[in-house]
């Protein structure tokens, strides 16, 4: 890009310090520990609401790893977090994706979205999860008619499928625990996994084998073949058995749980250093090869990198310090607790109590 395309489009770009892309637990508790710092922060993401994986995907599954919190759902995790962000009004930019970014010549950098949003920011934190993903469909004739009706990829509220005709297609975490979750709740229940093997607990996978064994739900080694339709109405879904004998199977709901399609997307066209579709960065200040960006959460990697979300929030609290210092780097970044000092206190708006 020219300097004088780049001036073109900094004329009348959102002026930022830092604008972190994704909106997910990692992006979110980044606007915290930047807002401690005293940097404002502008957060884009392609979802429509914040909340990435944990609000699109699983919003009722139970997390047990969140410090203090012995056990939270992941939507109530997302709404803690976007509480705890609420001292330091980030600006939220939902429903477009970050496709471009250029380094400036004054090392600054323009951003762009697919809403042609711009901004033009001094530093980038790259928090985007899995990157843009996609669950992966049924593949059966005519399912995506029904798809968000009849045909499921996530469960956004468990109840509108109690007491209903249900068929899991999977036969991995997700599939497992909502088979658990729906069993003696659906008014019939049956899972469907190509093979014998499952890749989600053992525990899980226990705890299936006995409902089946005692008649509370049903299980077939089973791909799915087609749906069974009458006119615009969804009827259920037939299954190809390992045998090759073609089953019906009568439900209301067909829900498949065979992942995601997880890719990088425009990010992996911005000059970064990529290792398996994740972002290399370094340990000390989760900066990538580019000097003023960051990446923190499951879109990085590093030696001995764990995909956790305590462990994103470790990489936010230092990668926030890393900004402060590039912002200012003639002014030491002073270590402070929340608890005790004044200045912590007036940014999280509890200085009078």
């Amino acid at each position: 890009m020219s300097e004088k395309q780049a001036s073109a489009l900094i004329e009348g770009a959102i002026q930022a310090d830092v604008v972190i892309v994704g909106a997910g637990p990692c992006g979110l508790f980044q606007i915290f520990e930047l807002g401690l710092l005293g940097i404002h922060a502008h957060i884009v993401d392609s979802l429509k609401h914040p909340g990435g994986q944990c609000s699109e995907l699983y919003p009722e599954k139970p997390i047990y790893d969140i410090p203090a919190l012995p056990v939270c759902g992941a939507q109530e995790l997302i709404d803690r977090l976007l509480e705890q962000t609420k001292p330091f009004n980030a600006q939220f930019h939902m429903g477009q994706e970050v496709t471009e970014l250029h380094r400036l010549e004054d090392q600054t950098f323009l951003i762009r979205t697919s809403l042609d949003t711009r901004f033009h920011s001094k530093t980038v934190i790259i928090a985007g999860g899995l990157g843009s993903f996609q669950p992966r469909k049924l593949g059966v004739e005519a399912s995506e008619a029904f798809e968000g009706r009849n045909v499921h990829y996530k469960v956004k509220s468990a109840a509108e499928f109690t007491g209903k005709r249900l068929v899991i297609f999977g036969g991995g975490d997700s599939a497992l625990d909502w088979t658990l979750e729906f069993a003696g709740k659906a008014r019939s229940l049956t899972l469907v996994h190509r093979r014998p093997e499952f890749r989600a607990a053992p525990a899980s996978v226990a705890k299936m084998r006995d409902l089946a064994a005692s008649g509370s739900m049903n299980y077939l080694e089973a791909i799915p073949h087609s749906l069974m339709t009458e006119g615009e109405q969804f009827k259920g879904v037939r299954v190809k058995r390992t045998d090759g004998a073609v089953e019906e199977i009568e439900a209301d709901h067909a829900l498949a749980f065979f992942g995601l399609h997880p890719k990088l997307g425009p990010i992996a066209q911005w000059g970064l250093t990529i290792d398996k579709r994740a972002i290399q960065v370094d340990t000390e200040k989760f900066q990538t090869n580019i000097p003023g960006v960051f990446a923190v959460g499951d879109i990085n990697t590093y030696p001995g990198k764990k995909k956790l979300i305590l462990s994103g929030f470790h990489e936010a609290a230092l990668a926030a310090f890393a900004v402060a210092a590039h912002l200012n780097p003639a002014k030491k970044v002073a270590l402070q607790y929340t608890t005790t000092s004044p200045i912590m206190h007036k940014r999280l708006g509890v200085a009078d109590r």
